[in-house]
């Protein structure tokens, strides 16, 4: 099984969706990467090709809104019966129709590696000499990307499109309010089975889910639910199994398949987050879809398919509007 060439990622790069413009799906959200359109008690979500790192978007990746679609749809449909979900049809490679879910405010990011470069990462507040992240209790002489004794749940609040999210812990969610102590266990027990079920299977696949962060709703039945995405190469990080332990003995990064190529490109460059951010050239890009595509194929164990048509007229013939 192999990738599509990168003479075909390079020439989707005058052909990337990064707005849409779909008024009779119904009211409009735009998100870092998604356009959610709600309409009774329907959502319908566009997967743009915008890469989202540091809270900002950075620009397009060609493909990435397809492989994003193909891979959430993936797992949603092989984790149906473990966990609920709020999938109803996938009718373009780049649009998921969904039950209207209550966005919980939280978001619930699973971790079981010290790792990260962000200002808000684990390891960024462990470096920095913090000994408790989220309220657990992290023992000294950790190095980075050394496995954590037990998988962690590290709630995040939401922060508003351009600012960042703030690591909090179960406590403090409950003192500003955000959840009542019953739907945060219920949350997190659900996506403790979760990440559980998505390491098993990556390790399947020769891979490690590092960390993850799940959104979730409330359905009008009332029952929780997992909304958006899971265990894609923009929730998720992931790296290969069969060398981690070799350069981790040799203090080497990890090789990883997931949009940190992107964060660690612009980091070696000095940014961290602040500011406009440094224009992504057009290798980066190409090489960040091969990355994502490259992932997408390991973990759903077919060939990615690619739809190389202009896709907004695609996804308009798609839906019939």
């Amino acid at each position: 099984m192999a990738a599509i060439g990168v003479d075909t990622i390079r020439a989707q790069l005058g052909k990337t969706l990064n707005a849409t413009d779909f008024g009779v799906l119904g009211t409009k959200y735009e998100g870092k990467v998604r356009d959610c359109y709600t309409k009774g008690d329907r959502r319908t979500i566009v997967v743009t090709d915008r890469l989202s790192a540091f809270d900002v978007v950075l620009g397009t990746i060609p493909f990435k809104g397809q492989v994003l679609n193909q891979m959430a749809a993936h797992w949603f449909e092989v984790t149906r019966d473990l966990v609920p979900n709020h999938v109803l049809e996938v009718p373009d490679p780049q649009v998921m129709v969904a039950r209207e879910c209550q966005l919980l405010p939280v978001e619930f990011v699973m971790r079981s590696y010290l790792t990260g470069v962000t200002s808000t990462s684990i390891w960024s507040h462990y470096k920095a000499g913090a000994r408790q992240f989220c309220g657990h209790d992290l023992p000294d002489g950790m190095k980075k990307n050394q496995p954590l004794a037990k998988a962690l749940l590290t709630p995040s609040t939401k922060a508003e499109k351009g600012d960042h999210d703030k690591s909090v812990s179960r406590a403090e969610i409950l003192e500003m309010g955000l959840l009542g102590a019953a739907e945060f266990d219920e949350a997190a027990a659900l996506c403790a089975r979760l990440f559980s079920f998505g390491q098993e299977e990556a390790a399947r696949r020769g891979l490690i889910l590092v960390d993850t962060k799940y959104e979730i709703g409330r359905r009008p039945d009332g029952k929780l639910c997992f909304i958006d995405e899971i265990h894609t190469p923009d929730s998720s990080r992931y790296w290969y199994a069969d060398d981690y332990q070799a350069r981790f003995d040799a203090g080497q990064e990890p090789r990883g398949l997931d949009k940190e190529y992107v964060r660690r490109t612009l980091a070696e460059q000095g940014y961290k987050g602040e500011g406009p951010p440094p224009a992504l050239t057009d290798d980066v890009r190409v090489e960040a879809a091969r990355r994502y595509i490259e992932v997408c194929e390991l973990i759903t164990g077919r060939p990615f398919a690619a739809n190389p048509d202009e896709p907004v007229a695609r996804i308009r013939r798609n839906l019939g509007i």
